[in-house]
C-alpha cells in the first residue's frame, strides 16, 4: 500500500513592517509599504496594519508601486516582471500585466490614470492601456536598467483645449541617458547623456517646467522643458538643426557626494526633498519671486551702505550698478534654498510626502521607510519670519514594535504552543501565535540560542559575547546576567526533567546548571529563577551544538571539527563519535524514542544516524546551500531541514524520502521551531520574516509530487523557450518594427496564457466536432424521404454543452470570454493556423448575431496582423472574411451609432444640470436681472482700488 502523508503549507507570515525591495507610499494618513511579496497598509497615528495585499499562489517579491489619479488604484510592480492593479478599497487584483522579462523597477501613469508605462531591468518600457488592460507597445533604446519612468503633460490646459495631454514620456537609465519619447510616433525625439554616472533618480516640479535629475556621484541637474517645443514637434530651425524639448540648466548644490537615491517635489507645498545619504533627507523650499526681490532689494541696500562707509575707493554708484546687474535676474537656484535636514533613527530606503496634510498640526508631513524594518513620519514646520530660530524636523509617528531590526537568528516555543519567542541581534519578542501579535518586546545583546525554562515562565538567551540572559516574561524584565563563556554561547538545551540547562560555547567548554527557584518573601507567587553552575566538560574543539537524548541518557556534543561526540549525561564518559561530514555540524536532534540522530552540517548534507551504534542510516543531500537548522517532529522519525537556500524541507526519516518543500522565504532561513504537538512549524529568516506552516487535512502522495514538480519545471521550460530574445512566435512582414526597431509588440509567453490557447482549442476541437456531428444528421434528413426522416433520431449532444445548456458557438465564446483580457493575445499566439481558420468561422457567427462586438473587433485584427501572409495567400479565407466584413461593419455600425446617442444625451444632460444650478443660485439669492448688473459693475470697481499700506 502506497504511504500517504499530511500536506503542510503556509497560513502566517509576520514580524516584517516594511521590507526594503521597493518604493513606499503615503496619503497623509495610511502607508503602503512592500512586505516581499505583500503590501501592508499601515495607519500611521494608530501603528496598526489595515490591510495586506496578497495574492495566492504568487511568491515573488514587490520591486516598484506607484498610485494612479483615479481612486483606490495602485500599480504594484513584482521581481518576475509581472504588474498589477490593485482596489485598495475591495484589496483585489482588478489586472495583470505580463510583459517584463526581468523585475519592474519604475511605474507611472498618466493625467488621467487611462495608461500606465513601466521599466524593468530588461531595459525596455512597456506601456499599458489601463482600460482596455491590454499591452500597447514596448519601446527599446535603453542599454542598462530603467531608473524612472515619467509622462510629460502640458502645463495648465484648459478644460476646453482639445490638445493631447501626456503624449510624452521621459524615461532614465542606469546607461546615464535621459530620453524624451513621443507615445504618439512610438519613438525617442531627443537623447541626453544627463550625467557621467549611473542616472537614479528624476522628478518633475509641478508647474511642469523644470526636470531635476540625480546621479549615483551625488550631483542633481536641472533642466529646463520647452513647452514650445513640445507642441511643435520635430521641427528644424533656420540653421537646419532640430529644435530641442529638454535644455540643460544649472546644479542643484547638496551637503553630501553620495548616491542620489530619489528626488520628490510636494504636490502642492513648495517643498523639494532629496535623498543623497543613508540616514539624512535634504529639504529645500521653493522661494517666490516676491521673496527673491525683497532679498534683492536687501542686498543693494547694503552696497549703498558699503559704499558710503568707503571714504576713499570705488565710486559708489559703480558698486550700486554692479550689484543692480548682478540681482536683476533670477535664477533657477535662487528660488531653491537649503531649508533643514531631516536624519531618520536608520537607513532610509524610500520617502514620500503626505498628499492629504493633517489639519492637528501645522507643517509638511514626511513618511521615512526605513532598511531596518521599520517606518516613521516626521513634521517639516512652516518657515517662521525670525532668523534665530532654525527649523527642526520632529518625528510625529513611528511604527517599529511589530517587527526586528535585525535578522530573526533564533526561535523557541512555549510547552503549550502558545507563546513564540523570536530573539536577533538587540531585542527579544514575544508572539501570541494565534493573533500573530507581538507581546513584549525586551532589549537583549546579540542574540544566538535561546531557550523556555520549564514553567514558561523565563526564558534563557545565549549571545555574542558568552553570557546567559535570564528574563522574566511577566515582568518583561531582565532577572539575572550569568557570564557563562569566554566566547559565543552557541547553543543551549533543557534536560528531559527539567532540572539542569547545558549550554556549548565557542571557548570549547560544555557547561551544566542548575535551576535554582528564589522565592520572594512578599509575594510567593513570584518566582525568580537563577542559574547555578555544577559541572565543565572541556572539549577539544569549538562546541558548536549541544543536544540532550528524550530519555535523558545521553549528551551529543557538536564540534568545529566536524565531528559529534556523544556522552552518557550522568558521568559524562565518551560512548561514540560520529564521523562523516566534510563541514562542521550546525544542528542536530534526537528523535523521541532515543533510537534515531540527524545532523545537518554546512556541507549541505544531512545524514541520520543510529544511536545503538553509531552507523550511519543514510547521508541525504538535502539543500543547495548550508543546512542551518534540524528538528524531528514529535513522537516520529518525520524531520524538518532549513537552509541558506531559502527553502523549508519535510523528510521521512525510516524511508529517506523528501516528503515536501516549501519555499516562502526570501533570504536565508537562520531559526527553526516545530510545534510540540506536531501541528505546526515556524521559521525565522535574514528577509525579517517569521512564517507558520501549519499542518492541514489534505493528504500528500509522493508520486503526485514529483509528477507535479516535472509538469512545472516543463511548463517553464517552454515558456522561457518561447521567451527567448532569438525566437519570435509573431510572424511580422518587413514593413512592421523588428525586435532590434525602438517599438515592438508586448508578448510574454507563462504557464497562465500557454493553458489559455490549450483551452480555446480544446473548446474548439469541441465545438467543431458538434457542428460536423448534426450537419451529417441534416445532411442525411434532407436526402431521405419524408417517412424516414421522421423515424430518425437526432445524435446525443456532446454531454459538457448539454450540461451548460449552450450551442458550440455559445461554449466557444464563453471560454474565450473567460480569459483575462491582459493574457488574451498571448492565447491567441498559441493557436495553429488551423485552429485560426476554425476561430475566424465562429467570429463571423458572433458578428453575425451581436455577440460582444467588441471583442470579436480585437481578436480579428489581432488575427489578420500576425497571420497576414497565410490569410493572404490562403484562397480558403476569402470566403470566411467576405460575410465576417459585411456582418461586422453592419454590428459595428450599430455599436457606433448607439454610443453616438447616448454621448449626446449625457452632453444633453449635463448643459441642463449646469442650466438648473445658474437658475438655482440666483433665485436663491432674490436677484433681478438690474441687481446682477450692479453686482457685477460693483466687482468691477472693487477690482480698480489699489490699497496702500
Amino acid at each position: 500500500m502506497v504511504q500517504s502523508y499530511l500536506r503542510h503549507g503556509p497560513t502566517q507570515a509576520f514580524g516584517l513592517i516594511c521590507s526594503s525591495t521597493s518604493n513606499s507610499l503615503y496619503d497623509g494618513k495610511l502607508a503602503y509599504v512592500p512586505a516581499l511579496e505583500d503590501v501592508l497598509v499601515w495607519d500611521m497615528k494608530k501603528g496598526q496594519m489595515l490591510s495586506m495585499w496578497h495574492e495566492t499562489g504568487h511568491r515573488y517579491e514587490v520591486t516598484c508601486m506607484c498610485r494612479s489619479p483615479q481612486e483606490n488604484i495602485f500599480a504594484v510592480g513584482y521581481a518576475d516582471g509581472s504588474v498589477r492593479l490593485w482596489n485598495s478599497a475591495f484589496i483585489s487584483v482588478i489586472a495583470t500585466f505580463n510583459g517584463h522579462q526581468k523585475s519592474v523597477t519604475a511605474l507611472a501613469f498618466d493625467a488621467p490614470g487611462a495608461r500606465l508605462a513601466s521599466g524593468s531591468q530588461d531595459t525596455d518600457i512597456i506601456v499599458w492601456d489601463v482600460v482596455a488592460e491590454a499591452g500597447l507597445y514596448r519601446l527599446r533604446g535603453h542599454r542598462n536598467q530603467i531608473t524612472t519612468v515619467r509622462f510629460l503633460s502640458e502645463p495648465e490646459l484648459p478644460s476646453t483645449s482639445t490638445g493631447s495631454c501626456s503624449h510624452m514620456l521621459l524615461t532614465t537609465s542606469k546607461d546615464t541617458f535621459m530620453k524624451l519619447w513621443d507615445t504618439s510616433t512610438q519613438h525617442c525625439v531627443q537623447t541626453i547623456v544627463a550625467h557621467r554616472s549611473e542616472v537614479s533618480s528624476l522628478d518633475i516640479d509641478p508647474e511642469k517646467n523644470f526636470i531635476f535629475t540625480g546621479s549615483s556621484e551625488g550631483e542633481v541637474k536641472v533642466w529646463k522643458i520647452d513647452h514650445e517645443s513640445l507642441s511643435q514637434g520635430l521641427v528644424e530651425n533656420d540653421a537646419g538643426e532640430v529644435a530641442k524639448m529638454i535644455h540643460p540648466v544649472t546644479s542643484l548644490p547638496l551637503s553630501s557626494r553620495h548616491r542620489v537615491s530619489q528626488i520628490l517635489f510636494h504636490p502642492s507645498q513648495p517643498y523639494l526633498a532629496v535623498q543623497s545619504h543613508d540616514r539624512t533627507i535634504e529639504v529645500f523650499r521653493i522661494r517666490t519671486e516676491e521673496e527673491i526681490r525683497k532679498k534683492q532689494a536687501r542686498r543693494k541696500k547694503r552696497a549703498k551702505e558699503k559704499g558710503k562707509n568707503k571714504k576713499k575707493g570705488e565710486d559708489i554708484d559703480d558698486i550700486v550698478e554692479d550689484a543692480m546687474d548682478v540681482d536683476q535676474e533670477i535664477n533657477v537656484i535662487d528660488l531653491f534654498t537649503p531649508y533643514l535636514v531631516v536624519r531618520a533613527s536608520a537607513k532610509v530606503r524610500s520617502f514620500d510626502f503626505g498628499s492629504k496634510e493633517a489639519v492637528s498640526k501645522p507643517g509638511v508631513q514626511l513618511f521615512v521607510a526605513l532598511s531596518s524594518n521599520a517606518l516613521e513620519v516626521y513634521n517639516i514646520p512652516p518657515p517662521t519670519k525670525s532668523k534665530e530660530e532654525t527649523p527642526e524636523a520632529t518625528r510625529m509617528f513611528s511604527v517599529d514594535l511589530p517587527g526586528h531590526r535585525t535578522d530573526v537568528r533564533t526561535l523557541c516555543l512555549s510547552a503549550d504552543d502558545q507563546i513564540l519567542a523570536s530573539a536577533s541581534n538587540g531585542s527579544l519578542k514575544l508572539w501570541n501565535l494565534k493573533t500573530t501579535a507581538c507581546i513584549r518586546t525586551i532589549d537583549c545583546g546579540y542574540a544566538i540560542c535561546s531557550t523556555f525554562l520549564p514553567g514558561d515562565r523565563h526564558i534563557a538567551i545565549g549571545t555574542k559575547s558568552g553570557e546567559i540572559l535570564i528574563y522574566d516574561l511577566a515582568s518583561s524584565a531582565l532577572t539575572e546576567t550569568v557570564k557563562a563563556h569566554g566566547s559565543t554561547v552557541w547553543s543551549l538545551h533543557v534536560r528531559p526533567d527539567e532540572q539542569v540547562l547545558v549550554s556549548g560555547s565557542a571557548d570549547k567548554e560544555v557547561k551544566f546548571w542548575e535551576f535554582e527557584r528564589n522565592v520572594s518573601s512578599s509575594d510567593e507567587a513570584k518566582k525568580s529563577m537563577t542559574l547555578n553552575h555544577t559541572r565543565t566538560l572541556k572539549m577539544s574543539d569549538e562546541v558548536l551544538f549541544v543536544r540532550y537524548s528524550p530519555n535523558g541518557k545521553l549528551l551529543a556534543v557538536a564540534l568545529l571539527d566536524s565531528t559529534v561526540k556523544i556522552f552518557y549525561q550522568d558521568t559524562l564518559k565518551f560512548f561514540l563519535s560520529l564521523y562523516g561530514h566534510k563541514l562542521p555540524v550546525l544542528a542536530m536532534d534526537i528523535s523521541d524514542d532515543s533510537k534515531l540522530i540527524v545532523t545537518c552540517s554546512a556541507d549541505k548534507n544531512v545524514k541520520i544516524w543510529g544511536l545503538d551504534f553509531g552507523d550511519c542510516h543514510k547521508s541525504i543531500f538535502a539543500h543547495e546551500e548550508s543546512v542551518m537548522q534540524v528538528l524531528f517532529e514529535r513522537k516520529s522519525h518525520y524531520f524538518w531541514t532549513v537552509g541558506k537556500d531559502k527553502m523549508l524541507k519535510y523528510w521521512d526519516g525510516d524511508k529517506f524520502e523528501n516528503i515536501q518543500k516549501l519555499d516562502g522565504h526570501h533570504s536565508e532561513i537562520w531559526a527553526l521551531a516545530v510545534s510540540n504537538h506536531a501541528k505546526f512549524v515556524v521559521t525565522g529568516s535574514h528577509d525579517k520574516s517569521i512564517r507558520v506552516w501549519e499542518k492541514l487535512d489534505e493528504p500528500l502522495f509522493l508520486e503526485e509530487e514529483w509528477e507535479r514538480e516535472l509538469e512545472q519545471i516543463y511548463e517553464d521550460g517552454i515558456a522561457n523557450a518561447l521567451n527567448r530574445p532569438d525566437i519570435s512566435i509573431v510572424n511580422t512582414n518587413e514593413a512592421d518594427a523588428q525586435p532590434s526597431g525602438e517599438a515592438a509588440a508586448v508578448t510574454k509567453q507563462t504557464s497562465e496564457t500557454l493553458m489559455a490557447g490549450e483551452r480555446i482549442m480544446e473548446a474548439l476541437d469541441l465545438a467543431d466536432a458538434e457542428r460536423i456531428t448534426f450537419q451529417e444528421y441534416e445532411g442525411k434528413v434532407s436526402q431521405a424521404g419524408s417517412l424516414e426522416a421522421t423515424g430518425m433520431q437526432p445524435p446525443p449532444r456532446n454531454p459538457i454543452l448539454a450540461a451548460y445548456d449552450l450551442e458550440p458557438e455559445a461554449y466557444v465564446l464563453r471560454v474565450v470570454e473567460k480569459i483575462s483580457s491582459a493574457a488574451l493575445h498571448d492565447a491567441l499566439l498559441v493557436l495553429p493556423f488551423d485552429k485560426v481558420i476554425s476561430l475566424m468561422r465562429y467570429l463571423d457567427l458572433w458578428a453575425q448575431k451581436g455577440w460582444n462586438i467588441s471583442l470579436v473587433s480585437r481578436i480579428l485584427f489581432f488575427f489578420l496582423k500576425i497571420h497576414h501572409h497565410q490569410i493572404v495567400a490562403n484562397r480558403v479565407m476569402r470566403t470566411a472574411l467576405i460575410p465576417l466584413r459585411v456582418h461586422l461593419r453592419s454590428s459595428l455600425r450599430r455599436e457606433k451609432d448607439a454610443i453616438g446617442y447616448n454621448l449626446v444625451a449625457l452632453q444633453h444632460l449635463r448643459r441642463r444640470t449646469e442650466a438648473e444650478r445658474t437658475a438655482q443660485f440666483y433665485e436663491e439669492e432674490d436677484f433681478d436681472e438690474e441687481k446682477v448688473r450692479a453686482r457685477i459693475a460693483e466687482g468691477k470697481k472693487r477690482k480698480r482700488v489699489s490699497i496702500k499700506t
